[in-house]
């Protein structure tokens, strides 16, 4: 067992490395913008350059500072499974599908060229999807929830990081109160989600494909649900309803009761398996 220090210091740290990656990431995309490299071009560098860095300094951080194997931290191997790469393209597209077929509301294209369509999905795509899916979930699921079940239990392991990833998503926001609520009883019962995959999958690579590919469908830049027309998508619908529950308030979809519903249908199935798993 390792020590609470280790256990508490090791997952700030962790969460320190996100942040530093990502900066740097940025600031060095940037450099490449300011040389007449195309912004699209820049999107995809930055992020490969926060993948590659946040890997890179949790390995160090691990092997180095922590004496930990991060082969025991679901990082031995890609391991990904059949059935959690299905789920990760199912579950957008039904949360998608739900909304499209069932919620009233009208397509609103916009006005983007071909060169700020490309600018919008590689940043939608490569850094916000897949970057930062898979980023989050090493971070999170890999570091963090590992640490804590080894020092404590696995209930605690699953439940602290979980809330603190909904704490996350409204650090910095001007939300109302009742969107902030919703975002972090979203972003934990997602979190949660994200954390029996983990356990279930023994390789954090399998929620961080499911984290991804959502990223893509939902925030990724192609397609837009929301009560307004979103600027930074190609195209958006426009929901009739303003019901806070279905619109997901400030925040989105990502923290409506459409989603938290597909959230919790995909952990108790995670939860199912890990049963199965143990009575086996």
């Amino acid at each position: 067992m390792i020590s609470s220090k280790k256990a508490i210091g090791g997952s700030i740290a962790a969460i320190l490395v996100l942040l530093v990656s990502q900066v740097v990431a940025r600031l060095l995309a940037s450099v490449l913008v300011i040389i007449k490299i195309p912004t699209g071009i820049c999107n995809i560098v930055a992020g490969v350059l926060y993948f590659v860095f946040t890997y890179f300094l949790l390995k160090v951080l691990m092997s180095k500072i922590l004496k930990l194997n991060m082969a025991d931290y679901g990082f031995a191997k890609i391991g990904l499974k059949f059935k959690w790469c299905l789920i990760a393209i199912v579950l957008p597209l039904i949360v998608t599908g739900v909304y499209l077929l069932f919620f009233q509301g009208k397509f609103v294209p916009s006005d983007m060229n071909g060169n700020q369509i490309f600018t919008t999905l590689s940043a939608g795509i490569v850094f916000m999807g897949i970057a930062a899916g898979f980023v989050e979930e090493m971070v999170f699921r890999g570091v963090i929830l590992n640490l804590l079940k080894e020092r404590w239990n696995i209930w605690i392991a699953v439940i602290v990081p979980s809330v603190l990833f909904g704490l996350v998503h409204v650090i910095g926001m001007d939300f109302s109160l009742g969107s902030c609520l919703l975002v972090i009883l979203a972003g934990t019962m997602v979190g949660i989600m994200f954390s029996l995959i983990e356990i279930e999958s023994g390789s954090v690579w399998n929620n961080g494909l499911v984290h991804a590919i959502w990223n893509i469908v939902i925030i990724g830049g192609g397609l837009s649900i929301g009560e307004e027309a979103d600027s930074y998508s190609v195209m958006s619908y426009v929901l009739d309803s303003k019901a806070f529950a279905i619109t997901g308030g400030e925040f989105g979809i990502e923290s409506s009761v459409i989603a938290l519903i597909a959230y919790i249908v995909v952990a108790v199935f995670a939860f199912a398996m890990i049963m199965k798993k143990q009575k086996d």
